[in-house]
This record gives C-alpha cells, structure tokens and sequence, in this order.
C-alpha cells in the first residue's frame, strides 16, 4: 500500500524559519506510532520530516540522502520510494540531511499473507503529532476542525484562487477545503487551484476534498466518468470495485485532490429513497459492504482517505435531508444487521473517515429539541448526537479515524439549528470536521466562545485534531518546504486523468452493469438498415439516441415538452419500426404510472405493434410504471459509457450480464423482480 504519495506535497510555500523556528529533527512519518503500519504491496513511499521547534513539521526534500542497508531485501530511490526485492531477511531505511538521521526496518517474509512488516523505531523524538498539538494555539486548533466550500464568491464559480479566499484560508487556518464542480472545469486549472490552496496553507497541508462517487455524484468535469455504485452493485464484482476505486484515486492523485467523501455506504433498501437511490451498491448489506471495502482499498493504494458516508445509514428514507429531517426508525437489532453492517465492515478494513448522516434515528437517541424554524419539538438528527457520534461510533464501533458532518448548510440542519448552534452541538457530540459551515467567521468564532466559556473543553478539540493531523500523516497530506512546480504536476495529471486506460475500466464497468430485467422475445433486436427506429424521452433522450445511432443510422428522437407528443411527434412514433423509451426518474412521483409522462409511454406500448424497449436511465424501478413493455434493461446512470453499453445490449454487442441489486416491487405489496435477478441473451 502506498503509504503516502509525492502529489500531496505539492503547492506549499518555504516556510520562514526565523519564523516559525529552526528544524530540530528529521522524522520518517511512518516511525509515527499513530500512523498504521500495515503494508500490501511491494512499494511503499517514505516521507521524511522536518520537525520545527515551535512543534509542527513539514515535508523535507532538499539534500536528503537515502540509504538502504540491504539490497537484497529492498531498495530506496533517492525520493524516498522503498521497492522490495521478494529477498527474505530484514532492511534498515535510513534517511539523512546532513545533521539530522532517522532510519525504520522492514522484515520482507516469503511465506504468510503480510509478507512485508514495518518494525518502527520508538522514542519521545517520534510523538511529532502530540508535539504539533502543544504548539497550536486554540485559533489553529479549531481551524483544523473548519472545511469550508468556495464554490462561489460574488456569485462566480470559483476556478482559480482569489485573493479574499487566500485570506480567508490564512485567517482562520481552515485544516481543509471541498471542491464541487463548478470549481473543477478542466485538468490544468483545477490542478492549479488545488497548488494555489496549498500555498495559502500556512503550516499545514489542506485536506483537499471532493464527491468523487462516480455515477450522479461526480463532480471532475473532465476525466473518466465511472457508472456509480449501483451499477458496480450490478456488477457483482469485487475486483471491478477494487479498479474503480484505484482509477478514481489515480486521477484524484494526480490532481492534488487527497481526500474523496465516498464510497456512499447506504443500504438502500426504500425504493422511494429520492437522495441515496442509485449512489448505493445496493438493497442487501453483505454486496454493500463487500463492494464498498474494495471501493475503499483502491482510493487508498493511491495514497487518497477515504470515508464512508452516510452515517448510520440514510439508505431507508423517503425524504431528501438536504430539504427535510428524514426519520429511521427501526431499532438497534435491525439496524446491526442492515443499516450499520458495511460502516462496520469499513472500520475493520480500516477506512479513513466517516460522515454523518442528516437522519433521526430514535431507538438510538430519542433527545427531543427545539426548532429554530418553528418553535416545534424534533429529533436530534444523528450529526448532533453524542449518542450516535460518541457513543455509538467512537464508544460501541471503537472506531477512531476522522468523523465528518455531512454539509451543514443542508435544510436538515439549517433549517431547525442555527448555524454556530448546530456547530457547537456537532462539536460536542464528537465529531471532528465542520463540513461547510454556514459562516466561516461565525462558526469558528462560536466555537472558540464555546471553549472559552467551558461549554467545550480544549481538551475535546485536542481530540479532534491528533485525528486530523493522524490522518494527514498517513496520508502524505504534508505542507512541503520545497514544493514541486505547478508545470511538472500539470504534465503528470494530463497523462493521468481520463487515460485510454482508465477510460477501458469506466467501459467495462458499463458494460456489465447493464441490466436485462424482461425480454418478450424482442431482444437483440435486429432491423434491416433502411427501417426505422424512434427513441422517445425527456431528460437524456439525445444522449440515448446518439448511443442507438451508432448502431443503427436510421434512428430519429423524440424528445416531449409540455407533457404530450405533437401530432409529428406521434407520427413519428407510429411509422417506427421499433420504438425506444428512455425514461428518467428519481422519485416516486416520476415513476408514478399516473405521472403524464409514464402515461405517454405507457400509450405507446399498448397502441403500437412494433417492438418497444424501456431503458431505465437512471432508476432500475422505472417499470413499475410501465410494465408491459416488451423489454426493459436497466442502465443506473446518465454517463456516456452506460448509454454506450446499453445501445451495445440492445444490438447484441453485449451480452447482459447485470443483476439486479435491488428489488423492484409491483406498488401493490408484492414484487415485480427480485433481487438479483437478471437475464442474458442465449449464446
């Protein structure tokens, strides 16, 4: 596993040592006794050190010696990279400025699962973390627990750093940023802004985070467009999980990005979910957590912390918490077995971080408060809780990475809490990043009045920051005395982000992602070329249409306004030889069979003759509002590949080998398909 990675160095001013006091030590961070010492693979990237007397550390780089005292066992490149040579026996590293020296040893096994163990060197020199901690002051304390969004400033997107931002940064010495897509348009600007916001860090790296799910929730506007998890869920495939996960942190690498919220852990098993939905792996627990595991493991070789999300479990709710309060209301033995199980299943795989969940869940903590909305009682969503945050994460799970809020500006929190409120309560409860604060300035103030007043002891803000540090320690997440050029990590990133190869991943995602639920026969479908085929549909009906295209050049679309086909629009539909539904819904009113549009498709397939073909774009359970069309497939997203794959199945260029990760019911108590059910064409 790659411990820690060059490109999260990048972008970070010389630090003045008359400043900030002279270097007192060299340290290998992996000699840190919090960081995990568990290594997987046959190359592992040691950072040295420099820790400063004022307590806090930066990445050295210049006129470092690195050495190795048996090459047989492994070697070390002069930046540090340790490469094994699968020789049985035990290795020194050591690292050397020319007045400072460290060293770590290596035991390389031939036999046994860990074939590499980490022996660290021990001693009051390697308790760097703690060290930092005693030589902050409460403002820079609470300014690690701050992760504000600057998605927009004046009404602009954010794409390049801004001098007001730069303040801000510095000001209240935020630990980190979360970037959205309107701030990352393409490679070189975004890698450019990503170095821009580690400059503006002034003693330690940024956690430069990201909603990179893949799927709905991806944020990169250039790069490589994974299907999502419920496609992966389709899939059924650990291994696929596992390259998704490796590509979306190579490209995130070579961005600077060092931090991605996902993999999206929820169970979904409410079909009427209009937030969570295709973002799961799926309905059953043991597929969510096994996909979600090896998601996990790939972000992490390439040195990015991962976190599941959304804690305890947002999958079984019929209200979006970025409008409502949403309620789980089942207890403690149901939510064990189902909602709880794959967060529990990450925090043994050792995942980084866990986000809170916008959620009531009253067998858990039933604390009634006050709305600031409306002056009624309500539950205590569970970001608040220090019966789920304490209690049950840290306390019951023992788990002791970083916990997120989920964005605090979502109408869950915003709406009944103001927001130094709900920042002091989250606080309290145990977690340790502030997601999007509603008012920097505000909320950082609220908190450190709080501290200062009693109400939170810095000794619970301490807490918050020996996990943060920890983890920007196992994850390379380093402020650099010497950064690398902007040009350099530039030229890497183009040849990273959307490579043929990693494009070939996305592809074969797709692919078998693809879901045939019903065929009546008319599937592969095969048309002499001069017939006619119609795709109809609103959203992504183009996209759809373009897909077919390739496959079939007499294809014409479709596309309905104002809830009914012009008499063109129907003539159209009936002169097609085959007829092509591209339906896209995300909650339950969309899918309703009185839903007008579902009442168009639903009179094309009983008034035409011709083959009709549902493609459930993004939600599976779109049959339920047209169930006798000839043939459905399922394709869980709006990504060029899933079209791509989709128009391959329904051509017999694919062969459908997709099941289905969900249940999709009849709407009247039974079920129309089940879980894990799936067709393939006969070979």
């Amino acid at each position: 596993m790659l411990l820690s990675q060059a490109f999260f160095s990048q972008g970070v001013q010389n630090t003045n040592a008359q400043e900030q006091g002279e270097v007192v030590d060299l340290v290998i961070s992996l000699n840190a006794p919090e960081v995990d010492t568990g290594v997987e693979e046959d190359t592992v990237q040691l950072q040295a050190l420099h820790v400063y007397r004022d307590g806090h550390f930066e990445k050295a780089s210049k006129d470092l010696e690195w050495k190795t005292s048996n090459k047989n066992v492994a070697a070390v490149d002069k930046e540090g990279t340790v490469r094994f040579a699968k020789h049985p026996g035990r290795t020194f590293i050591s690292v050397t400025d020319g007045t400072f020296e460290d060293r770590i040893a290596f035991d390389y096994k031939d036999r046994g699962e860990q074939k590499v163990s980490v022996v660290k060197q021990k001693g009051e020199r390697y308790r760097i973390i703690d060290k930092a901690i005693a030589g902050m002051t409460l403002e820079e304390k609470v300014g690690q627990m701050m992760m504000p969004d600057f998605r927009k400033w004046n009404g602009k997107d954010v794409t390049s750093m801004l001098p007001e931002i730069e303040a801000l940064v510095k000001k209240y010495k935020v630990g980190g940023v979360i970037l959205f897509r309107e701030n990352v348009v393409n490679t070189e600007q975004t890698v450019r802004l990503v170095h821009d916001y580690q400059l503006a860090a002034e003693k330690y790296g940024l956690m430069v985070t990201i909603d990179q799910e893949g799927g709905i929730v991806t944020r990169l506007q250039q790069g490589t467009d994974m299907p999502g998890n419920m496609a992966l869920g389709a899939t059924r495939s650990k291994e696929l999980a596992f390259q998704v996960g490796d590509v979306i942190g190579k490209e995130l690498a070579a961005l600077g990005i060092n931090t991605n919220f996902a993999p999206d852990m929820d169970v979904n098993n409410n079909p009427d979910n209009p937030v969570i939905g295709v973002r799961s792996f799926g309905e059953d627990p043991q597929l969510v957590s096994d996909l979600g595991v090896a998601y996990i493991k790939g972000l992490q070789q390439n040195g990015i912390a991962a976190t599941a999300k959304h804690f305890p479990g947002h999958g079984d709710t019929a209200v979006d918490s970025h409008l409502g309060l949403p309620e789980v209301p089942h207890d403690k033995d149901r939510l064990s077995k189902v909602e709880l199980y794959p967060f529990k299943k990450a925090m043994e795989a050792g995942v980084d971080a866990i986000m809170t969940a916008h959620v009531t869940f009253p067998k858990i903590d039933d604390t009634k408060v006050i709305s600031k909305k409306d002056g009624t009682e309500i539950a205590l969503p569970a970001t608040l809780s220090p019966k789920v945050i304490t209690g049950l994460i840290r306390d019951e799970l023992g788990f002791d990475g970083v916990v997120s809020t989920d964005a605090m500006n979502m109408q869950a929190i915003a709406d009944h809490f103001g927001p130094v409120d709900a920042a002091v309560r989250a606080v309290k409860a145990g977690v340790d990043i502030v997601l999007m604060p509603v008012g920097l300035e505000e909320v950082t103030g609220g908190i450190l009045q709080a501290v200062k007043n009693g109400e939170i002891s810095e000794a619970r803000i301490e807490q918050s920051v020996k996990r943060i540090l920890t983890l920007k320690v196992k994850r390379g997440i380093f402020k650099a005395e010497e950064p690398e050029g902007v040009d350099a990590q530039i030229k890497r990133a183009q040849a990273i982000v959307g490579s043929a190869e990693n494009k070939q991943v996305e592809a074969e995602a797709a692919a078998r992602s693809v879901t045939l639920v019903k065929n009546s026969g008319v599937l592969p479908l095969a048309l002499e070329d001069d017939k006619k085929i119609v795709v109809v549909g609103t959203t992504y009906a183009d996209s759809l249409a373009d897909a077919v295209k390739k496959h079939h050049a007499h294809t014409s679309v479709v596309q309905i306004a104002n809830g009914a086909l012009s008499a063109e629009q129907k003539k159209l539909v009936d002169e097609a030889d085959a007829v092509i539904i591209g339906s896209y819904t995300f909650d339950v009113k969309g899918r309703s069979p009185d839903n007008a549009l579902m009442s168009i498709y639903n009179g094309i397939i009983q008034e035409t003759d011709k083959p009709v073909i549902g493609i459930g774009i993004r939600n599976p359970y779109d049959i339920m509002a047209y169930p006798e069309v000839d043939a459905y497939l399922a394709q869980y997203g709006f990504r060029n590949a899933s079209f791509a794959a989709a128009a391959a199945t329904i051509f017999g260029k694919n062969n459908p080998t997709g099941k289905l990760p969900v249940t999709i019911p009849d709407g009247k108590g039974g079920d129309l398909y089940e879980f894990g059910h799936g067709l393939s064409y006969e070979r």
